[in-house]
């Protein structure tokens, strides 16, 4: 049996950014879905480095799986990492362990020893796209608390993503998640995304600040290009720090641990080069007493179904990452989805990741660009005279 085909599908859910998915066909007709991590504007950049590898991998097994990913790494990229390669990979990995678990007739946990846990639990993101206020971000969050979830992440800093920021921004920051935790109460979940933002100073100024809210988590404080920056801001805090959303490579991540930089960890198995590796980086994070909590800016169908398959695996597994704005367009594509209840995935019993897509109705939605925004003038940064921050130009 041999690998024929690999197509690659963009999909316009209508919020955040176009979703890439990639189906993987083998000789006996037998397919996987996988998915790729994209950023909004540069999806077809990862589609593109699909396309130029799908040659080198028609006519393999889709058995091989771990040497295919050394040969891309060594004999496509050139031993040369990047996000984009790894995003492209992870997708077909992904879909490689639906078919072998097809082939199997058995869902892919079982394939790789077995789960440890019956449900995985998640927490909403993407629901305060597109705030402009603490008001709207608060009726936001009642509307997730309603949905049955029990623990929700949101970034309250404003305007644009700065190393240095203003004593009122880190007011507005603290006063955002004040708002929130009076309007939820004391049962539910409050995790906090700083997305790289800032200075260490102005890290752990805000952190310390937010621990009379009883924060579940304090993720990337700082750019983790330098993990001395997070490690700094870990040492001088009590709420657990998070780190690993733009770390992808087990070299990149034995530094963290090196450092002690990070109590969680959240890389993302749609662009780190999927499950194996995946497996690879919770592994070593276990004999640190580093948890894994899995981000997952990708589709709550395959996405979020190959995050289940993994949680489902290892003993550090915390809590996973579910953008909830793009699962009203998923649900219309899914055939099956998910079962989500409560802030709780069922672990899917088919075979393979046990989800599957209407190709018909995916194509329903194709590409379709998300409107223009404008970045700041040099005119306009911090610190100026009369500075006004803004919203910051990420969400959709």
């Amino acid at each position: 049996m041999k690998i024929t085909n690999i197509e690659t599908f963009l999909f316009h859910p209508g919020s955040g950014k176009n979703l890439l998915f990639v189906r993987v066909e083998t000789s006996d007709g037998t397919y996987g879905w996988g998915e790729s991590y994209v950023g909004v504007k540069k999806e077809g950049v990862v589609e593109k480095y699909i396309k130029a590898m799908a040659p080198y991998l028609v006519g393999r097994s889709p058995y091989t799986i771990r040497h295919m990913a050394q040969v891309m790494f060594d004999d496509f990229a050139i031993r040369r990492t990047s996000v984009d390669f790894l995003c492209a990979w992870s997708a077909i990995e992904i879909a490689l362990w639906d078919i072998v678990g097809k082939l199997s007739n058995q869902p892919v946990y079982n394939l790789l020893g077995g789960p440890v846990r019956e449900k995985v639990r998640i927490y909403a993101n993407g629901w305060w796209y597109g705030v402009t206020n603490i008001d709207q971000t608060v009726e936001r969050a009642l509307q997730v608390k309603a949905m049955g979830y029990t623990a929700l992440k949101w970034d309250p800093f404003p305007g644009p993503w700065r190393t240095f920021i203003s004593r009122e921004e880190e007011d507005y920051a603290v006063d955002n998640v004040r708002a929130v935790r009076d309007a939820l109460g004391p049962d539910v979940d409050l995790l906090i995304d700083a997305h790289r933002r800032v200075a260490p100073h102005h890290a752990i100024r805000v952190a310390r600040r937010l621990e009379e809210f009883g924060i579940y988590c304090y993720e990337e404080p700082c750019l983790s290009d330098n993990i001395d920056l997070v490690a700094e801001v870990r040492r001088s805090i009590a709420t657990p720090v998070v780190t690993g959303e733009t770390l992808y490579t087990k070299e990149q991540f034995a530094q963290v641990f090196e450092k002690r930089a990070a109590d969680i960890l959240n890389p993302d198995i749609c662009a780190v080069g999927g499950i194996l590796q995946m497996l690879d980086i919770a592994a070593m994070a276990q004999p640190h007493a580093v948890a894994i909590s899995p981000h997952n800016y990708n589709s709550p169908i395959v996405g979020l179904a190959a995050t289940v398959h993994l949680s489902a695996l290892i003993p550090n597994f915390l809590i996973a990452e579910c953008f909830i704005n793009l699962s009203e367009a998923c649900a219309e594509i899914a055939a099956p989805g998910l079962t989500i209840e409560d802030g709780w995935v069922d672990l899917p019993t088919g075979p393979g990741l046990g989800v599957d897509i209407d190709v018909d109705a995916l194509r329903r939605r194709p590409y379709k660009e998300f409107p223009h925004k404008d970045m700041r003038q040099y005119w306009e940064e911090f610190p100026r005279k009369n500075y006004v921050w803004g919203v910051a130009n990420v969400t959709r």
